[in-house]
């Protein structure tokens, strides 16, 4: 068995190789780790103390996929619950859809029993309001005006990114893989990344292996990137090799937003490797075998930046 995750999956990974040593399923140990990583107020880019949308709101967004058999759920745009992974796994339990979003995935939030939580911290909300200030802004004012012009000169490609990845293998074989993230920090109210997109930001398939993305999510949502790296190994080529090539598809992508990417993928056989568009990045993993979980740096693939303010 063994669990490749982003590298502030750390506050979840031993507890993800815990649950499968004790008999639970690939899915049930994502799930456990992610919800960690959800819960820790240190994170300020996944679940509980996320950053906020440009009104100052904390909205969720997660997704989760069985590689057994390509199910999958999703929700988008989650206010007031702070494990939207487990919320994802309902979907795909419960439900004949996918993807929930919004006020629908809250009311399904709360019909399946899941406790709501003010998400935003004391800290998170003061930066936000100092960030506002710095552009002559006053937060209780943002509600009867245009937002397009603000997020566009609130955005920075250093803070548009932050997400957890996991992906799990047992040792039948069996992989799963789970996303989660609060999203693009000052995002315009509604918009959904790469994280709760199956084939964006996530895809597992056990026959050839998995892949989660992380970074500019609107990169991952035009490049399919996720399923790209799952599609090369099906076309042969080498985990090394499918990343590498994932990533310098990226290169082709127009517009005027393009920042970094993130790769953590797993072929079918269980060996694992990463890659970013910024030198020098950590994931971390961790064995049935390991008393610990071990750091590695990614492979670096340049992928060029540009941003309009």
């Amino acid at each position: 068995m063994i669990v490749i995750a982003s590298s502030n999956g750390d506050v979840g990974i031993r507890q993800s190789i815990a649950m499968m040593k004790a008999g639970g399923s690939t899915l049930d140990a994502l799930e456990a780790g992610i919800r960690l990583v959800e819960d820790n107020p240190a994170d300020h880019w996944v679940g509980y103390s996320g950053m906020p949308s440009i009104l100052g709101e904390v909205e969720l967004d997660a997704s989760i996929m069985d590689g057994r058999d390509l199910t999958a759920g999703a929700v988008g745009c989650v206010k007031g619950f702070p494990h939207p992974i487990s919320i994802a796994r309902k979907v795909m339990e419960q439900l004949p859809h996918v993807f929930l979003v919004g006020p629908g995935a809250e009311r399904f939030a709360a019909e399946m029993g899941f406790e709501p939580r003010e998400m935003i911290t004391p800290e998170t909300r003061q930066t936000w309001q100092a960030d506002l200030a710095s552009l002559a802004q006053n937060p209780t004012q943002l509600e009867n005006q245009p937002l397009a012009g603000l997020v566009r000169h609130f955005s920075n490609p250093h803070r548009t990114r932050g997400t957890v990845n996991f992906i799990a293998r047992d040792d039948r074989g069996n992989i799963a893989t789970g996303v989660s993230t609060s999203g693009f920090y000052g995002k315009y109210p509604g918009r959904l990344g790469d994280s709760p997109v199956i084939g964006a930001g996530n895809y597992a398939d056990n026959r050839y292996g998995a892949a989660a993305c992380t970074g500019m999510g609107e990169m991952a949502i035009r490049a399919s990137t996720a399923r790209s790296v799952v599609m090369y190994l099906k076309q042969g080529l080498t985990l090394e090799a499918a990343g590498i090539q994932a990533m310098i598809d990226l290169r082709d992508l127009g517009g005027r937003f393009i920042s970094g990417m993130n790769i953590i993928a797993m072929n079918a056989q269980g060996r694992v490797a990463a890659f970013s568009s910024e030198p020098g990045k950590t994931y971390i993993y961790m064995t049935g075998e390991d008393s610990d979980f071990h750091v590695a740096t990614r492979s670096f693939v340049d992928v060029p930046q540009r941003w309009e303010a």
